[in-house]
């Protein structure tokens, strides 16, 4: 389609654009003394007829500065140098000019004649003047308005394919791309210019970004049922042999055994939710926290076994949370179980606070914890685990805040949406 860089169009765009003022003003001014040369023969003219039959000569010669009108002789007294000159008050024109003479030759001067132009009647007036300007004016305005139209026209002309690509690019949503937005660059149509470069990386872009989300898609779809399936057939198997008849210390082991692959499927959980670019807009959903804050707080009472630790839930039981209610159960779990693992027994009580907009899990500090003291952590400590890098990166993805806050005495994690 467009055959020419962008670079030479533009180039070319600017020079019609120049050469089309160059013409228009040649034009005018070409009109113009045209113009004030008919308007003088024509005044001229009309002088003679309003003065017929005596017909005024309007051009004479002097060859003594006596000669002259008294309205110049003292000024020709001054011998003038030779050149043109103007009396507005008069409206006279005068041209000096030297003549050699046997005379003045035998007494080595200079002789000078004049020549008289009387305007009188041929010249406009004043007001006419100002009438003329305006009509100037006028034109000058016309001819600079028709060359910032013109400007404006032809290099949206030449800028056309540029602003025909962003609007193609405008139109696509960076936040759910399909497999099809490649195909609306349609980068053939830029031609080979720099405009048609840039359409085709960008279009290369978005198919690669494309069959990338389409290989997530299908290694999500394909490691959440491969890793699933092994963990529901361990589930399945401890369900059997907690109802065969097993000694204390089997019970332990199958008891860790099932903890372990409760860690192990909120692990798969959360790097599989991590993974997914698009999760069918599950994003949106409503849901209630307090029952969320419950499950996870069951999910891992085991971690207090053993501990004289108290788990207290206050506030109000109302808030309710926009996202993925997967994610925010993650979240919550990976919170709760720090508190409970970085508990030691006598320290309690774990308290988990629940406002409006807030969530707030308070345990007492244990020695060995390694938070910096007294500080506001924005992100998570080394010595809060893998988890807690997990909860800010669901966090950033769900539009959540999570913070950590520690002193000597104890850590409070907030989680707010």
């Amino acid at each position: 389609m467009y055959k020419q860089s962008l670079r030479k169009r533009v180039a070319i765009a600017f020079a019609k654009c120049v050469a089309a003022i160059s013409v228009a003003w040649g034009f005018a001014f070409f009109a113009a003394i045209k113009l004030s040369e008919d308007r003088v023969l024509t005044r001229q003219l009309q002088h003679a007829v309003d003065s017929y039959p005596t017909l005024m000569t309007n051009l004479r010669g002097y060859d003594e500065p006596a000669t002259l009108p008294e309205s110049l002789r003292e000024w020709a007294q001054t011998k003038p140098a030779e050149g043109l000159y103007e009396f507005n008050s008069e409206e006279l024109h005068v041209a000096v000019l030297s003549i050699k003479n046997e005379q003045a030759t035998a007494k080595h001067e200079e002789q000078l004649a004049f020549v008289v132009f009387d305007v009188a009647g041929i010249e406009a007036a004043s007001s006419e003047d100002w009438w003329w300007l305006l009509f100037i004016v006028g034109v000058v305005g016309s001819l600079g308005a028709l060359g910032f139209t013109l400007g404006v026209i032809v290099m949206r002309s030449a800028v056309a394919p540029v602003v025909q690509l962003a609007k193609v690019v405008a139109d696509i949503d960076p936040e759910k791309l399909s497999d099809d937005d490649h195909k609306r660059i349609a980068s053939s149509r830029f031609g080979d210019d720099e405009v048609g470069v840039l359409a085709r990386t960008i279009e290369k872009t978005l198919e690669r970004i494309s069959d990338f989300v389409a290989r997530e898609r299908y290694f999500t779809g394909s490691a959440s049922h491969e890793l699933r399936t092994p963990i529901t057939v361990i589930t399945g198997a401890l369900e059997l042999l907690e109802q065969s008849d097993l000694s204390q210390n089997d019970v332990k082991l199958v008891d860790r055994v099932k903890r372990a692959t409760v860690d192990m499927k909120t692990t798969i959980e959360m790097f599989l939710s991590l993974a997914r670019e698009t999760d069918d807009g599950l994003y949106d959903e409503k849901f209630l926290v307090l029952p969320v804050v419950n499950q996870a707080v069951d999910q891992q009472r085991y971690l207090l076994n053993g501990k004289l630790v108290n788990v207290e839930i206050e506030g109000s039981s109302q808030p309710m949370v926009c996202g993925h209610p997967q994610a925010f159960s993650i979240t919550v779990n990976n919170l709760v179980r720090n508190a409970f693992e970085h508990t030691l027994d006598g320290q309690g009580p774990i308290r988990i606070y629940i406002e409006e907009r807030l969530l707030s899990i308070t345990n007492q500090r244990s020695s060995e914890d390694e938070v910096t003291p007294a500080s506001h952590q924005n992100s998570p400590s080394i010595g809060y685990g893998l988890g807690l890098g997990i909860v800010q990166r669901l966090c950033e993805r769900n539009g959540w805040s999570f913070s950590l806050y520690a002193d000597e005495t104890c850590v409070s994690a907030h989680l707010s949406w």
